[in-house]
């Protein structure tokens, strides 16, 4: 089956409604310039009300290793992913905890390098030279035929919507898929109807 991932979350209500609805992981976003971000205290609130069942994951770019960990375990994450320039090695240094790489995509020159990262899984993500992710933008799937066949699981992400994710699953088979923006009102606040309708599309 196909698991989902709601990034972007910023309060209870909407955390709750992800889970009631399928979400297998929420994102809570610790970078700072995001319009989606979330205090580590706010997130630690709704990270204990959570059921153990969802995942928690935290979304980085560049932070110092000391701060990412601290912010871990504060707030009992799962997994975490990086989203800035983050190096093999840098990405080593969390023991204990799922890795995700993200690659933001543009062309097939984006794909360089992709894998020497060896984590748990690789997210790929449209490229904006605004944003670090939740464009709502969409790149071209085909190009990832260029990286063959990927090893760690792959996380879709990037202009995912209730009438295209049932096609980019059809055509990629991720183990993945990562929504945000589609599923809003404004940065930071869920539709709760645009969530149902994304998760029955997901299981099609």
């Amino acid at each position: 089956m196909i698991k989902v991932k709601i990034c972007g979350v910023t309060n209870l209500e909407d955390a709750l409604v992800c889970y009631f609805e399928g979400a297998d992981a929420l994102g809570f976003v610790f970078y700072k310039k995001s319009p989606r971000y979330i205090s580590p205290s706010a997130a630690r609130k709704i990270s204990l009300i959570l059921p153990k069942k969802i995942k928690r994951v935290g979304v980085f770019a560049d932070e110092p290793v000391s701060r990412v960990k601290k912010i871990a375990s504060q707030c009992n994450l799962d997994m975490l992913q990086f989203h800035g320039q983050e190096s093999p090695a840098y990405c080593r240094k969390f023991k204990g905890y799922k890795v995700i790489k993200a690659f933001r995509i543009s062309r097939k020159e984006d794909l360089h390098g992709v894998s020497k990262y060896n984590t748990f899984a690789y997210l790929f993500d449209s490229f904006s030279n605004n944003q670090l992710g939740g464009t709502g933008k969409r790149f071209n799937w085909k190009m990832l035929a260029y990286l063959g066949k990927i090893t760690p699981i792959m996380f879709l992400s990037g202009g995912l919507t209730s009438s295209n994710v049932a096609r980019a699953v059809k055509l990629l088979k991720p183990g993945w898929v990562d929504v945000s923006s589609s599923l809003e009102d404004e940065p930071g606040k869920k539709n709760h109807k645009k969530i149902k309708e994304f998760m029955k599309e997901v299981s099609r």
